[in-house]
């Protein structure tokens, strides 16, 4: 497959960068879009290629169904992905987005293409099933958890018009990350980084932890101070390790 992140609705390229190294392919959080990565994009550029993923039910995708779980949506990814991976890259997931990204690496692995690093944020350990966990079900359980964790601006939920166009998408991410259930399978191949705020309610230091047992290779946990969207107010600390590790495991193909 050849093209570039414009042939796909999948992908968002805000800074193309055709001469990096290395790629950055950027899953969002439940209700999330593509644009909540722009800052990564220009922050990063051009020394990697930033790819923001545009799942569908949202912005430019608004009038297609949402997908209804996550294994499907990582299987729709990596199917769009080919053509990015003609270069070393990584995965980078935000809470839900860690989860889809996980997936994805997985049978990006199996197809013998998986990524150099995966990065997770804002979320546990795939394995770890947290017994009488309770995922928000109603319009106004999901709304009052957003409200919450700060992950969106009040503004937006306040307004009728905004709600009726973003709570689709909502319940459906919501709902696909309360019916995701993990399948014990080989452990990654690529190392992992993980990164919490230590006043995560949703993400506990010692569960993110535990991301170390789905890899073979390197794990390294970086605890930040704040809550689930931690990564906001501390982004250029989080990029900075993200470019730092890229660097590393990238080194040996640009030797090659």
């Amino acid at each position: 497959m050849t093209g570039t992140p414009g042939d796909s609705p999948w992908f968002r390229n805000f800074r193309p960068a055709p001469d990096a190294p290395a790629r950055l392919v950027c899953l969002p959080h439940a209700g999330g879009s593509a644009s909540f990565f722009f800052p990564v994009a220009q922050a990063l550029s051009p020394r990697l290629e930033v790819l923001a993923v545009q799942y569908p039910g949202r912005q430019d995708r608004l009038r297609e169904p949402a997908l209804p779980g996550i294994e499907v949506l990582a299987e729709r990814i990596v199917e769009e992905l080919g053509p990015w991976t003609d270069r070393p890259y990584a995965l980078f997931g935000h809470s839900m987005g860690s989860i889809v990204a996980f997936e994805a690496a997985r049978r990006l692995q199996d197809a013998g293409r998986g990524p150099v690093e995966l990065f997770v944020s804002g979320r546990r350990a795939p394995a770890l099933d947290r017994d009488g966990d309770r995922q928000p079900r109603t319009d106004s359980e999901v709304l009052a958890e957003i409200r919450s964790l700060n992950g969106t601006g009040a503004g937006l939920l306040d307004d009728e018009e905004t709600l009726r166009m973003i709570l689709p998408a909502l319940r459906a991410d919501y709902a696909a990350v309360r019916n995701y259930r993990y399948h014990h399978g080989p452990a990654l191949e690529c190392p992992i980084t993980a990164f919490t705020g230590d006043r995560d309610p949703k993400a506990e230091v010692a569960e993110v932890r535990a991301w170390h047992q789905h890899t073979r290779s390197a794990f390294e946990l970086n605890v930040l101070p704040g809550g689930h969207f931690f990564l906001v107010d501390r982004a250029a600390e989080v990029l900075a390790r993200i470019e730092d590790r890229l660097a590393e495991v990238t080194a040996p193909h640009r030797a090659a």
